[in-house]
């Protein structure tokens, strides 16, 4: 397993290239299903665990590993799987989300294979129950489940999605009057959370799934001359990893576009950490945060918006 990932820091370059690879493995049963390996720092045989007490039923236990304590959460049960039985042969896949380092507990790993953002696919409608699938694929003939890692995250360890006053309170309402956002997620958890954000800055929205879908939504506005692109859209929201079209080659293509270069866009990614903050400035993103504190998101976003404010009033004084 350490061989199958030794190359993991080399395998982020694909990001910004619309190329990622993807860690498949096994709840239990022939179906495979896969996570970014953008979001694996490691996939270890499953240590000793220590049960927690009165903790979350698809928590398994606490695990020491290298001088630090992770939960390690029961990924077939956070699904709504039977948990995994054969807890000796199971393998932890160690992944940073939301700022913190947590351990999924799988029931066996597969390989890794490298895929076009293209060949990731929004779950289609008569799968079943698709509450925690972001994304589906095709390997070897093959359906491959991507699972909503975000929505586990929120239903275990839960998430506050309330403003701090003295942001809301504190904005002058001329900040967001008129100002429009496009915010782009594969998860619906990470929407909603970034709506309820918004929705309590009284800022106007228009939600996309992934960057093709924002991307084509742009154009639509940058081609209807009627409306002028600055009351369309004053920033795009986005998040990194998402299916048929990551945010960084959204990004890169609204710099490029001579209707929407002037686009504010803040990357909004559930890892954190140098290489994202690097890649923002490589695709020409106006700002990048880590998910998910939302006082913060909702700074950074007021941020953006009074900057592209101030833009507008220097453009029109000259």
């Amino acid at each position: 397993m350490t061989k199958l990932m030794e190359n993991v820091n080399s395998r982020t370059q694909l990001v910004g290239r619309n190329r990622l690879e993807l860690l498949m493995f096994r709840l239990g049963g022939k179906q495979r299903f896969g996570i970014n390996v953008f979001k694996v720092r490691e996939v270890i045989k499953c240590p000793p665990l220590t049960r927690a007490p009165q903790s979350h039923p698809v928590i398994r236990g606490i695990a020491n590993m290298r001088g630090k304590t992770i939960t390690v959460i029961d990924l077939a049960m956070a699904v709504g799987k039977p948990q995994i039985s054969d807890i000796e042969n199971s393998f932890i896949i160690v992944c940073e989300y939301n700022r913190h380092v947590q351990g999924f507990m799988v029931d066996g790993v597969d390989r890794i294979v490298n895929m076009n953002w293209e060949e990731i696919k929004a779950p289609p409608s008569g799968i079943g129950n698709v509450t925690f699938l972001t994304a589906v694929t095709n390997v070897d003939n093959d359906l491959v489940e991507i699972i909503d890692v975000e929505k586990v995250m929120a239903d275990v360890m839960g998430y506050t999605d309330e403003v701090d006053s003295k942001v809301t309170e504190g904005t002058n309402k001329e900040d967001v009057l008129d100002k429009h956002v496009l915010v782009v997620d594969d998860s619906a958890m990470a929407r909603k959370q970034i709506i309820k954000v918004l929705e309590q800055m009284e800022i106007k929205y228009t939600q996309a799934k992934n960057g093709k879908e924002a991307y084509d939504i742009l154009i639509d506005w940058a081609n209807d001359e009627t409306v002028p692109i600055d009351e369309r859209c004053s920033l795009i929201l986005s998040d990194v990893e998402m299916p048929e079209m990551d945010g960084y080659t959204l990004t890169k293509l609204v710099k490029e576009h001579p209707v929407l270069s002037s686009r504010m866009v803040l990357l909004h990614s559930s890892l954190s950490g140098s290489f994202n903050e690097s890649m923002i400035k490589k695709v020409g993103a106006d700002d990048f945060i880590a998910k998910y504190e939302p006082t913060e998101l909702a700074e950074r976003v007021l941020n953006l918006l009074k900057l592209k404010q101030f833009d507008n009033a220097t453009e029109q004084a000259a």
